[in-house]
């Protein structure tokens, strides 16, 4: 009994390996409508190179790339949680207001380059000027690189 419950784990484990880490190329249309009207406002003059879905162990998200090189990525439910322009800057309406107002205040020339949201830390941000700035969820300025 012993060797086929071992058994029985073992092909367990390697069905979930096998299943955890898989993209698949999607249209931006089989995207959460959230996602789709996020980046039909925010990039709507950007033609899309690649929209894909991954799918790991417990979670899904979804990945957009741009000709220009920029790229989104969404939960499973369409939020962004990271916006990376590298040859454009992160549309201004999209930064939260007290992290554009320290931005404008602190870096006046400075471009958001890069912002990642994450439920649990709060937001980093990549700006033109090579500075690195990470906030708390409540909009504190928490690391300076």
């Amino acid at each position: 009994m012993k060797r086929i419950a071992f058994l029985f784990v073992c092909m367990l484990t390697m069905s979930l390996t096998v299943l955890a880490g898989n993209d698949k190329p999607i249209q931006v249309s089989d995207m959460p409508k959230q996602a789709q009207e996020f980046i039909k406002k925010y990039f709507s003059g950007h033609s899309v190179a690649m929209a894909k879905m991954e799918t790991d162990f417990m979670s899904k998200s979804y990945d957009v790339i741009f000709t220009n090189g920029d790229k989104v990525e969404f939960d499973k439910k369409g939020k962004w949680t990271n916006i990376d322009c590298e040859h454009s800057v992160v549309p201004a309406d999209v930064v939260p207001a007290p992290i554009k107002e320290y931005v404008q205040k602190q870096y006046p020339t400075a471009k958001i380059l890069k912002i990642e949201m994450s439920d649990r830390k709060g937001y980093e941000l990549e700006l033109s000027n090579d500075i690195d700035i990470d906030f708390d969820k409540k909009f504190n300025v928490i690391d300076i690189d």
